[in-house]
């Protein structure tokens, strides 16, 4: 099992920056690639982005593609999303995942957490 906890949201203008954390706890957190996914009101979870194990890979949504950067510290369990230039559409619940396979697909991730709400005014 492993627990995962979201931090870092908030309410930003448009233009502005947060930097989303997600903390890991239980099995070793090098085992599991790691990503970020949004869902906005009305709508279905959407991919963000993912990290690899190591790190070594990412991949981002176009629409976040030159906005955000994720990473992780596998020494301290956490991986962060740092969402610059937010727009308006970047609205949603924000959910870090982590599966065993480098993946765009919900499907392929096991863990979630319980999400952090970004809301950007415009």
């Amino acid at each position: 099992q492993v627990q995962l906890v979201e931090s870092g949201g908030g309410l930003v203008q448009a233009g502005g920056s947060l930097r989303l954390s997600c903390a890991a706890s239980g099995r070793t957190f090098s085992r599991y690639a790691m990503g970020w996914f949004r869902q906005a009101p009305g709508k279905e979870r959407e991919f963000v982005a993912a990290i690899s194990r190591f790190g070594d890979s990412t991949d981002y949504a176009d629409s976040v593609k030159g906005r955000f950067t994720i990473s992780r510290d596998n020494a301290k369990s956490t991986v962060t999303l740092q969402m610059n230039s937010l727009k308006s559409e970047d609205t949603a619940a924000y959910y870090c995942a982590a599966g065993l396979k480098f993946s765009r697909a919900d499907k392929d991730y096991d863990y979630w957490g319980q999400g952090t709400q970004v809301t950007v005014s415009s």
